[in-house]
């Protein structure tokens, strides 16, 4: 490494040092190399195995560290093995903008998975990319982070560049919004900065919740939205929690993004993300691992994608260091800590008994007792109906829990099933205790 990029390098890894804990910065961050420097923009490269994960879970925290380096805006772009300098002249006059607009090629419609978290937000964004402008606008996505609103995003712009017939798209966050905003008040060119976010078809606004409590920009991105509206642009943006809790956001700004349709996303369902993990898998090139890994992993990361696909690189890791398959043992064993295993017994009938008791507004002894009323019989007969169902008791034995023979629980069983079928207030009433007991 030249002398100037190892200085300029070493400079970014101090900063990074003090965001970062060390395990952080020694996995992820230290492989790292800077390969080129040509204005606001540092070309990083990453090893192959890494570098999908860095872009994704340290693309800001870069950026942040090479501002501070720098002491001016900065870019870091990141690259694989087969990157090679630009020899065209053309580039060195490359407008960092243009690389702040850069839309992942990952992102598309086709890698995204969809579930029922999600399935009406990709629905809409779809829609969307075919028909910008002429369906929902503006479209909100909200939802936690790391559940694929970015993704979306991208992939909206991807769809556009692609088949929109040269319609012009623009990506940027919330913080690279601000950042050029300011920029253009401190240089005296707001000309440049209005064409640059106005003179466009679709724009792509991701984390609008960080305009919060920034007057001016607010103020500039209020006058943004109504003359691309009004022009007939489309407007997607992403925010963590949906317009009407962003409280700290000017009112009329929230009232234009509740204009539109509102769409949120959740966390995917346990198929979804066993899908997320294969795919991702492949993508990754790792070597094949096994099922019972991979179930591991999405039994205990259930909060985000970005999570689950963290936890699937940091059992690769582990597995790499050690020397050891990515086997479920190993996947248990580096999740143990962070992901503790929320695997909990059944419950058993004198639990079942119990809540059942509860929601009937009886005494658990009561259900055990020669009581023939007519409310602790048909207490103890959905009792005995959720053992058998929850449980993996036989009807002797669950009689046994209950002071009963075998024919009297079949009995309470055919009952409770006629119950079901004809009275929803009955049906409605075991299912809540049902969803309780599994989640207790």
């Amino acid at each position: 490494m030249p002398e100037d990029l190892a200085s300029t390098w070493n400079d970014v890894c101090t900063e990074l040092r003090a965001e970062v804990s060390d395990f952080t910065f020694h996995i992820w961050l230290e492989p790292l190399s800077l390969v080129a420097a040509r204005g606001p923009v540092l070309t990083v490269h990453a090893p192959g195995h890494i570098r999908s994960w860095v872009t994704e879970r340290y693309d800001r925290v870069l950026r942040e560290a090479a501002t501070r380096a720098l002491g001016r805006p900065a870019q870091v772009d990141i690259v694989g093995g087969d990157w090679a300098p630009e020899v065209s002249p053309d580039l060195a006059l490359h407008d960092a903008a243009i690389d702040e607009d850069r839309l992942n090629p990952k992102y598309t419609f086709e890698q995204f998975v969809i579930s029922d978290g999600n399935r009406f937000a990709h629905a809409a964004a779809l829609t969307v990319a075919e028909m910008p402008a002429q369906a929902y606008n503006p479209l909100f996505i909200y939802g936690e982070p790391g559940l694929g609103k970015t993704h979306l995003l991208h992939a909206i712009g991807n769809y556009v560049r692609r088949y929109g017939d040269g319609l012009r798209v623009r990506y940027a966050t919330a913080e690279a919004f601000i950042s050029a905003f300011v920029e253009s008040v401190r240089g005296g060119d707001p000309a440049a900065f209005k064409s640059r976010f106005r003179d466009i078809d679709v724009l792509l606004i991701d984390d609008v919740q960080f305009f919060a409590a920034k007057v001016k920009t607010e103020e500039e991105f209020f006058h943004t939205f109504n003359a691309l509206y009004g022009s007939g642009a489309q407007l997607v943006l992403t925010s963590d929690r949906r317009p009407a809790d962003l409280a700290s956001v000017e009112a009329r700004l929230r009232e234009r993004f509740e204009a539109g349709l509102v769409v949120d996303v959740e966390s995917p369902d346990l198929a979804a993300r066993m899908t997320i993990l294969r795919k991702r898998v492949v993508e990754d090139g790792f070597e094949t691992v096994a099922d019972d890994a991979l179930e591991e992993v999405s039994g205990r990361v259930t909060t985000s994608v970005r999570a689950l696909e963290g936890a699937l690189i940091r059992l690769m890791a582990y597995a790499s260091l050690r020397g050891c398959p990515p086997d479920r043992a190993t996947a248990a064993e580096v999740l143990d800590r962070l992901y503790p295993s929320t695997v909990t017994p059944p419950p058993g009938p004198a639990e079942i008994r119990k809540a059942t008791a509860e929601a009937f507004g009886l005494e658990p002894e009561a259900l055990l007792a020669r009581d023939r009323r007519p409310a602790v019989s048909r207490a103890r007969q959905v009792a005995m109906f959720l053992t058998r169902e929850l449980t993996d008791e036989s009807l002797p034995a669950i009689g046994r829990a209950f002071n009963r023979n075998h024919a009297t629980v079949s009995h309470a069983l055919d009952r409770v099933e006629q119950d079901l079928a004809a009275n929803p207030e009955a049906r409605l009433k075991v299912e809540a205790l049902r969803r309780s007991l599994r989640s207790s």
